[in-house]
């Protein structure tokens, strides 16, 4: 929610996203993550450079069971490249969830519910409140729902 951007380039939500690693958790929009790009050969089939989700390569074999969320039924994913100097805070993000999961991939999809993507902070807590989200990050901000 840093820049509140919208979704203007094509499928970029840099700034309005869900992120999980259970499938249960998106309703079927689990197709978007993002990956760091010395890490895209060790987990895809074929090495590009992609600053938007435009594009699906296949997984490779031996990874697919451990993205669930992300796999589609052929083997195929959607990707998303981040590079630390276009977007640092996402990248340490992503860096730190590979450090301790050993998984360098974050699930994305649009952030909202049956409306419009969420472009305001006000926009990001009324959609948390009302939904089963664990938790909401807004740069320093954090929100957690009590169990």
């Amino acid at each position: 929610m840093k820049d509140r951007k919208a979704e203007i380039e094509p499928l970029r939500n840099l700034s309005a996203s869900l992120r999980s690693g259970k499938p249960e958790d998106f309703d079927g929009r689990t197709e978007f993550y993002r990956l760091t790009p010395k890490q895209r050969l060790e987990w895809f089939e074929q090495d590009d450079d992609v600053p938007f989700m435009m594009e699906v390569f296949q997984i490779r074999p031996e990874k697919r069971s451990l993205l669930p969320a992300v796999c589609h039924v052929d083997g195929s994913g959607r990707l998303q490249t981040v590079h630390a100097d276009t977007n640092p805070l996402y990248h340490q993000l992503i860096s730190e969830f590979c450090r301790l999961t050993s998984i360098p991939i974050v699930l994305n999809t649009s952030f909202n519910e049956n409306e419009p993507v969420v472009c305001r902070p006000e926009e990001a807590l009324d959609c948390f409140l009302r939904t089963k989200m664990d938790m909401l990050v807004m740069e320093n901000f954090i929100a957690r729902r009590q169990s």
